[in-house]
């Protein structure tokens, strides 16, 4: 091509200055010189499958092309794509925006370049802009086709129908064979077309816009998304692929995950020709680093691999673009490379704050065009969910009904449906209070995703169920629940269907649900008019809390009645005898409280005036309904004395089979199993102890002579009696039920569950060994202290390393004599260890309940406490070593173990002491048992300005979020261990009232109560979570809990 000639002007010739009009400069700084030179022309394979030519100078950096093609699509989230190509080394590469493009593509003429997404948020619902959302769909159609994306079946077709909805519309049989016989979106589709068309049945009514979402909020979840694998091998030789994600760096093992270094705990990435190292971050009070080492095909594979990883990092990680070096006078070392672009905060940042003007797209093989619906200017409160757009369907097959229109100043909502069918979606903007995208929000999401991403990537797929229950994952801070992994049918019958809006239609469900309430945002006026007209008597909150802790109760007795029966039935892997003894004694338990809470809500409406206002003086009291149905409970003790034989028999059947083992843990891994599930059944024991508290509240505030006091009494009288029978059995299989649960945490262990054995303490400690302090768990019973670490197998359990028998145990301070803060010795009579405790407080809690222990084994007849079967026996004497040197063979057996286990729960309690540092006790979980309590919160996060409404159910030490109390299943957790409860500063201006914050390293939380007595409440329960017991009661035999 010719040059562009560049002409000097009349004024120019004349050394006259030219005008460039109002100078936006600062003093000293120079105009940008303008590039002159060749144009080249560029092919670029875009993400619709089309080919576009793009004219650069030749010397132009590689962001000129990058821009020139994000401004031909009027893409404003341009930087989540990035151009990448074959080199002449037949290596796929990025193109580096900083270096000049014929410096990096020798012929760029003939080279096609192909636009695609470089940078894979977490969660889709970061993503603002429509077309955003649409180009990431197209890219998981492409990664659907080349196989990069794999899935099992029901994931694929579930992906596959999304695809065809947004493509040809709703449900046709004939229309829909045909373009699936036209279509190839996977290999082998024939085999799945009718499952394809069956999930599209279920669309109707869905637009485009919306079936881009639920295509990226079932994509997200599967483990391959946005993974681009690097093929490589361990210093074992074993072959491997390495990946780069937004949480960090990713070893697989074919397409399953074998292991994950987070960014915070990578401390540098380096290559060193074929070689690439990530170096760890030391481990707690030690100075020892750990380096890993893998070995890539060539150094330029290495180098590329490298080059994304640090452009991951300074994206998802850092606040704004790293600044470049200095360049050195005389030598150079290394390579220069840095990430350049912005960062995803500054991103969100622009988005949210920058007005744009409304542009039209164009979706290939759709008949639907959008339009991006943007505010005109900038807001003071900004919304983080994406904005719905408007789409307006028309051709040969449009449905008027689905034509809607955008509704200004309507909030988006979106909740959970428990049944029906879709219908016509209303469109409409989203609101502008939302939470803004705190310095934070990296941090936030690694530290709540460590502590369940194990989960994450390991669920199960959720059978289908009698009801459909959908969920949309939505704030980063909190941690998800029941993530599948390799798709399954989970959200084959969850098709995310959203209640009816107030006004007969359909809300979006194109919002984060965490980020609005059910009734739209409320404002700070509104809320407090709708206090004012409700009763302010502590009474009226009791009775509230029993209503909103038996509609939470309600829900639990569900999981078994209803969702575990309908898997149960669907197998013949539980014997007859068996599901009839277990579902014969809850179903009874679940009609009579399903009556209870009508009784109990009826009365609340009338204490409120809400009905029957005239007869508002005579109802408000709730002692009589508790004394009425108390004594009607107490006629169902027969099927309560049952719930241990029930634990018992489960188990022990489990046990046996195989098949019904595998049937339980697949059910445990769906969303509506957040607990374990033999936690269920204990339930209705717990239960009876929150009648007796709450009864007790209630007496100590009535005074004598009031009306509700006799009844109040009585009740309280009845249901302690109730409890005082079933307390001993309670205690036994409360014991019972955490050796089990531990059990499928722990591998390498036989025999855990025996008579007699009780469980004491289990938490996080340092053991000191030859290669220094190393993280490791410990596990306290009555008669053996064991040490594990955490396998980096699929199932992320904890292998047992050894154990230390109490009987003749010592223990002792020892930091003076090791150096090291909060460590003590453990001398047995064949091994001794050292141990250090994060806090001198932890130590505290360590040394009292082993010391009890001891004295535990050393005065009774406990059981033998060799029940290692797969471990070796310890023969190493005392006078070899204080300290217990662990192999280097045993220590690496765990990292390079590639087998995969059985899938396994992330978010237990023992995964959530091992990633907080912390220990919690049997007291602890008994205490945990007793504080449980459910209701409306309102939250808030550090930076956002609205509070939203959600409801919250506080049980296991954790809190879990719902949409509403009628969800059947929570949307997010957040685990309390280790945070910090207080009442926000003069300086947080949060200036409200009946407000507690909870905060854990940079992560801060403000939730807000309806009254002083529900802020109590949560105060109380919540105090129990973030500051266990220090100090254990001795058990004597009586009190052992033995069975």
């Amino acid at each position: 091509m010719d040059e562009v000639e560049q002409r000097p002007t009349a004024g120019s010739r004349l050394g006259v200055q030219e005008n460039a009009g109002i100078s936006t400069l600062e003093h000293g700084q120079k105009m940008p010189t303008t590039p002159t030179g060749k144009l080249i022309s560029i092919k670029i394979q875009m993400l619709d499958d089309t080919q576009e030519t793009f004219e650069v100078l030749q010397r132009a950096p590689g962001k000129a092309l990058l821009d020139a093609v994000c401004n031909h699509l009027n893409l404003v989230e341009g930087d989540y794509f990035g151009l990448e190509f074959l080199d002449h080394k037949k290596i796929m590469v990025w193109l580096d925006l900083l270096k000049p493009i014929v410096k990096q593509i020798r012929g760029p003429t003939h080279v096609i370049l192909n636009f695609v997404v470089k940078f894979f948020p977490p969660d889709h619902a970061q993503l603002q802009e429509e077309l955003t959302r649409y180009l990431f769909a197209l890219q998981v159609k492409q990664d659907l086709a080349q196989g990069r994306l794999t899935c099992n079946d029901t994931s694929a077709a579930l992906l596959i129908s999304h695809i065809v909805q947004s493509e040809i519309g709703d449900f046709d049989e004939t229309i829909d064979r045909e373009h699936l016989s036209k279509n190839k979106y996977i290999p082998q589709q024939e085999a799945l077309e009718d499952k394809i068309m069956e999930f599209h049945r279920n669309h109707i009514g869905q637009t485009p816009a919306e079936s881009d979402y639920q295509l990226l909020e079932i994509a997200r979840r599967l483990e391959m998304y946005g993974i681009r694998l690097h093929p490589a091998k361990d210093r074992e030789g074993t072959k491997i692929n390495l990946a780069v994600a937004h949480t960090g760096i990713l070893v697989f093992q074919g397409h399953t995950k074998i292991n994950a270094f987070n960014w915070a705990k990578v401390r540098k990435l380096s290559f060193k020709r074929k070689r690439f190292l990530i170096k760890l971050r030391p481990d707690v009070n030690s100075s020892f680093q750990d380096t890993l080492e893998f070995l890539m095909a060539s150094r330029d594979f290495c180098k590329a691999f490298w080059k994304i990883c640090v452009e991951h990092h300074a994206f998802f990680r850092l606040f704004e673009e790293p600044k470049p070096k200095p360049k050195p006078v005389i030598f150079t070392r290394g390579s220069s490379f840095r990430f350049s672009g912005r960062t995803q905060k500054q991103v969100l940042d622009f988005v949210k704050e920058g007005g744009h003007k409304k542009v039209q797209f164009e979706r290939k093989h759709s008949k639907i065009h959008s339009i991006r619906s943007l505010t005109a200017k900038p807001s003071g409160q900004h919304s983080e969910v994406p904005k719905q757009s408007c789409s307006f369907t028309y051709g040969d097959g449009a449905d008027s009904s689905v034509v809607q229109k955008c509704r200004q100043g309507k909030e988006l909502r979106v909740s959970v449906e428990d049944g029906g069918q879709h219908t016509s979606p209303s469109l409409k903007k989203s609101p502008k209070e939302g939470r803004r995208l705190d310095g934070a929000m990296m941090e936030v999401m690694e530290e709540e995703e460590e502590v369940v991403k194990d989960r994450s990537h390991h669920s199960r797929s959720q059978a289908q169920q009698p009801s459909t229950a959908g969920s949309l994952a939505g704030s980063p801070h909190l941690s998800e629940l029941s993530i599948n992994s390799q798709g399954g049918p989970a959200m084959a019958n969850a098709t995310l269907s959203p209640n009816l809006s107030p006004d007969n239609r359909q809300a979006s469900p194109l919002v984060s649900p965490l980020m609005n309430d059910q009734t739209g945002a409320r404002t700070d006026d509104e809320e407090e008019i709708r206090r004012k007209r409700f009763p302010t008597d502590k009474a009226y909150f009791i009775a509230k809390e029993v209503s909103t802790t038996e509609r939470t109760y309600l829900k639990d007795l569900e999981v078994i009645t209803l969702w575990f029966q309908s898997t149960v039935s669907k197998d013949d892997c539980m014997p007859e005898t068996l599901k009839n003894f277990i579902f014969s004694s809850f179903e009874p338990l679940h009609k009579f409280h399903t009556n209870f809470l009508k009784e109990i809500e009826q009365r609340l409406a009338l204490w409120e005036g809400r009905s029957n206002a005239h007869l508002k003086g005579d109802y408000q009291r709730i002692g009589d309904v508790m004394l009425k149905n108390i004594q009607n409970m107490k006629q169902l003790t027969i099927h309560l004395r049952k719930h241990t034989d029930v634990l018992v028999e489960l188990e022990n059947e489990i046990k046996n089979s195989r098949k019904l083992e595998t049937l339980c843990r697949d059910f445990e891994m769906q969303k509506v199993c957040y607990l374990p599930l033999n936690t269920f059944l204990l339930r209705p024991l717990h239960r009876l102890m929150h009648y007796k508290q709450i009864m007790e509240r209630l007496c100590k505030h009535y005074p004598p002579n009031n009306v509700d006091f006799r009844d109040s009494r009585a009740a309280l009288a009845e249901i302690s009696e109730v409890v005082a029978q079933l307390h001993s059995s309670m205690l036994k299989m409360e014991n019972f039920q955490k050796l089990h649960e531990l059990k499928k945490d722990l591998i390498s262990i036989d025999n855990l569950v025996i008579p007699g054995r009780e469980f004491i303490r289990l938490g996080s400690l340092s053991k000191l060994s030859g290669k220094g302090l190393q993280q490791r768990m410990f596990f306290l019973f009555n008669d053996v202290l064991l040490y594990t670490s955490r396998g980096l197998t699929a199932s992320n359990q904890f292998k047992v390393h050894g154990q230390l028998p109490l009987y003749g145990m010592m223990t002792e301070e020892s930091e003076e004599e090791w150096g090291v803060p909060h460590c003590f010795t453990l001398r047995g009579q064949h091994q001794s260890i050292v141990v250090a405790a994060s806090s001198r407080t932890e130590m505290g809690k360590w040394i009292e309940d082993i010391r009890m222990a001891i004295d535990l084994a050393e005065n009774c007849n406990g059981p033998t406490p060799e029940f290692l079967g797969s471990s070796p026996p310890d023969t190493k004497s005392p006078e070899e070593s204080t300290v217990d040197q662990e192999s280097e063979d045993d220590l690496n057996a765990s990292r390079t173990s590639l087998e995969r286990q059985a899938p396994h729960r992330g978010n237990t309690t023992v995964h959530v002491c091992w990633h907080r540092n912390t220990s919690v006790s049997m007291i602890d979980f008994s205490i945990a048992v007793e504080n449980q309590l459910s209701g409306n919160l309102l939250r808030k996060f550090k930076n956002s300005n609205g509070w939203q409404k959600l409801w919250v159910v506080f049980t296991n030490f954790c809190m879990f979020f719902y949409k509403s109390h009628q969800d059947n299943h929570p949307l997010a957790s957040l685990p309390l261990l280790g945070y910090s409860l207080t009442i926000p500063s003069e300086s947080e201006n949060i200036h409200k009232e009946y407000v507690f914050k909870l905060h854990f390293k940079s992560h801060v939380y403000y939730f807000r109560a309806e009254s002083e007595y529900t802020f109590e409440r949560w105060m109380e329960v919540i105090r129990s979570a973030t500051s266990p017991a220090s100090r254990i009661r001795v058990l004597s035999h009586e009190e052992s809990h033995v069975y």
